[in-house]
């Protein structure tokens, strides 16, 4: 496995090594020794699936606030996303800045997003399945959103009119939110 750092510390990509042959291919996709070899040493404790059936759905921007903040491991095993996280991590020299990376179930790249940091993803083809790892379980009362068009993070999206969830069409503007980090 290989990792490639991105702009934003703690925030990396992760690269599986992929072996094919005439019969098609394999991968680890999570191997708790080599992840720790590259730097990444959490104890995932959920996994979870989304599905999305047409190009243009907008999931985020979403996070967990202590004490049930999560670090999560992205990937996208069924068409193309473009997956952002963004830095909310009060104090840090990159505080709501944000990095996107095209996770695709063809380049098989894996986002790992560290607590601190909200997530979001668009859907660039119809059919679209990822899958992700967490650290701590789903907790309601610390589940939090921020609009997808916050001004102030300014994620370029590259989509007019995205299909989005009543909860992202309603989420607060990061000036309104209760961010804990």
């Amino acid at each position: 496995m290989k990792r490639v750092d991105t702009k934003i510390q703690d925030l990396c990509i992760v690269e599986p090594d992929v072996m094919g042959d005439h019969r098609g291919w394999f991968m680890e996709t999570y191997s708790q020794p080599k992840f720790y070899d590259i730097g990444i040493d959490y104890v995932f404790v959920q996994d979870n699936q989304s599905y999305s059936a047409k190009k243009g759905v907008l999931r985020g921007l979403h996070f967990q606030n202590h004490p049930a903040a999560q670090n999560k491991l992205i990937r996208c095993t069924r068409g193309v996303i473009l997956d952002v996280a963004v830095d909310l991590r009060t104090g840090s020299p990159t505080y709501c800045q944000w990095v996107g990376v095209e996770l695709s179930a063809d380049n098989k790249k894996q986002l790992m997003i560290p607590a601190g940091f909200a997530h979001g993803f668009v859907t660039l083809t119809d059919d679209v399945e990822i899958q992700y790892k967490v650290d701590a379980p789903y907790s309601a009362p610390h589940d939090r959103s921020i609009r997808f068009d916050d001004p102030v993070i300014g994620v370029d999206w590259d989509i007019a009119d995205p299909v989005l969830s009543d909860k992202d069409k309603n989420a607060p503007l990061l000036k309104d939110s209760d961010i804990n980090f």
